[in-house]
């Protein structure tokens, strides 16, 4: 059995405790040191306190304020707050000059007429309309991110996560560019392309969204699946192919148009 301490003694002298109480009356040991607390707590008394009239405060205060440091209220400055205050108003004004002439330059660049300077076609070529460069040059990166991705899926690790989250963020992003250029290539009327596209399509829905994630099972049998079919070699062909149709990098860059 635990016996009672002194300090919960005094407080059991004090404030009665029921949980102290019900232990005094099974340990003999406590009871008896209690019974001397209690003897010794009644002998001492404690002094009256003096009574204090209103003016107590006030005879406290005037014994001490002679003691206690002054504070003056500090004196404003107004040459500087009139300064403050001018630098304040001059930033704001030429803040607001400053969004005058952005917001200017912006409805003069906007307002500007558009001048677009066709191409010259060399004469010893038919007056067809070739294909249109921007597409040919997204086609081309598409495949070859699409290429990229192929082969790391072929030999990537089916047990390694950090191979595969890649592969599944990557997948995600080709997917609409993937749809995009399916879209293309129904309106140029290309079967090839648009059998290989279709294919791309159907193996990047299921790296991104495989249910259950990209288990190592469902890894393995996507390599199955590539390795079985021509998907890849196909895509390195119109790859090849679109390189060819690709313009210059300076036509890349502009367009044909200034």
């Amino acid at each position: 059995m635990k016996h009672l301490n002194e300090e919960e003694l005094v407080e059991h002298y004090y404030k009665a405790d029921a949980r102290a109480e019900r232990h005094l009356a099974r340990c003999a040991a406590c009871a008896e040191a209690f019974v001397a607390l209690h003897s010794d707590l009644a002998a001492i008394e404690f002094p009256a306190l003096p009574n204090r009239d209103a003016a107590y405060g006030e005879r406290v205060w005037e014994s001490i304020s002679a003691s206690l440091p002054r504070l003056e209220a500090p004196k404003r400055n107004w040459l500087g707050w009139r300064l403050l205050r001018g630098l304040s108003y001059a930033s704001a004004f030429g803040l607001l000059l400053a969004c005058a002439f952005y917001a200017g330059r912006q409805w003069e660049h906007g307002h500007q007429p558009r001048v677009t300077v066709a191409a010259k076609q060399p004469q010893s070529q038919p007056a067809t309309r070739p294909p249109e460069r921007v597409v040919v040059v997204v086609l081309s990166d598409h495949l070859d991110r699409s290429e990229r991705l192929l082969v790391e899926l072929k030999h990537a690790d089916a047990d390694s996560e950090e191979m595969i989250k890649p592969l599944r963020d990557q997948a995600r992003s080709l997917l609409v560019a993937n749809q995009l250029c399916r879209r293309q290539a129904k309106k140029q009327d290309d079967p090839a392309l648009d059998a290989a596209l279709e294919r791309l399509d159907r193996l990047f829905d299921q790296l991104a969204n495989q249910p259950g994630g990209l288990t190592p099972a469902a890894i393995t049998r996507l390599q199955d699946q590539l390795n079985s079919d021509s998907l890849l070699f196909e895509v390195r062909v119109l790859r090849s192919k679109a390189m060819d149709h690709e313009p210059p990098a300076a036509a890349r860059s502009y367009g044909g148009t200034i």
